[in-house]
């Protein structure tokens, strides 16, 4: 019997999110990993209660915020805050407004380990489907 390869990881988990002014609020949440997209993290908030809200950011970022807070412009991404020492906080920005989300540090570890299990660090390249995206680059252009 042939064993399926697998292409994806999906986490479910809650997330507590806090934006200024208003309570904080716990919400159904999924970190997402697809080997296709080998570079980059999904993290949806909100499904299925509402249409989710979904932020692509760098899976290294992800990793790198376990240990020291990392990230610029967008996304943020700081180990054990301190008013929830077991949690990871992801923080969120919009132009207009930015949201700080805490995630379990556990389910983020797990989480990790199994993306670092399918695709290991710095062979991300190889699954990166370079014909296929300069195809479609090209699609039309004549």
């Amino acid at each position: 019997m042939k064993q399926q390869a697998i292409h994806s990881v999906v986490y479910g988990t809650k997330a507590h999110v806090n934006v200024e002014g208003e309570p904080t609020v716990s919400l159904p949440a999924e970190l997402r990993y697809q080997t296709a997209d080998p570079y980059a993290v999904c993290l949806s908030l909100g499904a299925p209660l509402t249409s989710p809200i979904d932020w692509l950011f760098a899976r290294s970022l992800l990793a790198a915020g376990l240990h020291l807070p990392v990230g610029t412009g967008d996304v943020l991404v700081i180990p054990r805050h301190r008013g929830h020492p077991d949690c990871v906080r992801i923080v969120l920005r919009s132009r207009a407004e930015q949201a700080a989300v805490d995630v379990d540090t556990s389910v983020v570890r797990a989480f990790l380990l199994r993306t670092f299990e399918l695709v290991p660090a710095g062979e991300e390249r190889v699954h990166i489907d370079l014909d296929g995206a300069v195809a479609g680059l090209l699609e039309g252009s004549e």
